[in-house]
């Protein structure tokens, strides 16, 4: 559990980076190197993990094909891994639950805990305030 008691177990985590599938959407992925959501989705990749990117310029990112929303991706998607700032954050949760997600992962720094009871209401694992980058190494997850 993290400090506001919302979910963020090892459980759980273990479970969405092993269990849960190996399609990601990252939402606020763009080729901009400088931005955290590069390198996670290279560590991602490096895990085995196919990353889309989801960003309003659809760009291609490492090697994906981007795409504009979650609804315009034009297959499955397991995970929704959450890049945008909290304000934003609720929505593209409503968007991943709506696209038949598994999991939703808000990163370092995202909060909305009203979006947590409600995708977790739904049925997905989630979690706040966290990264895979770091979680990772940090539970020997393997692919």
């Amino acid at each position: 559990m993290n400090a506001d008691g919302m979910n963020a177990d090892d459980v759980t985590i273990r479970r969405i980076l092993q269990d849960t599938g190996d399609t990601w959407a990252v939402v606020g992925l763009s080729g901009n190197r400088s931005r955290a959501a590069y390198g996670v989705a290279e560590v991602l990749q490096r895990f085995g993990k196919r990353v889309v990117p989801v960003h309003p310029k659809a760009e291609t990112v490492h090697g994906e094909q981007g795409y504009a929303s979650l609804a315009d991706i034009p297959f499955p998607v397991d995970v929704v891994d959450v890049f945008v700032n909290s304000e934003l954050a609720g929505a593209v949760a409503d968007e991943a639950v709506a696209v038949g997600a598994k999991a939703v992962w808000f990163q370092l720094g995202v909060v909305d805990r009203d979006a947590y009871r409600r995708t977790r209401a739904a049925g997905l694992d989630m979690v706040m305030d966290r990264c895979p980058a770091i979680e990772i190494p940090r539970l020997g997850a393997r692919a």
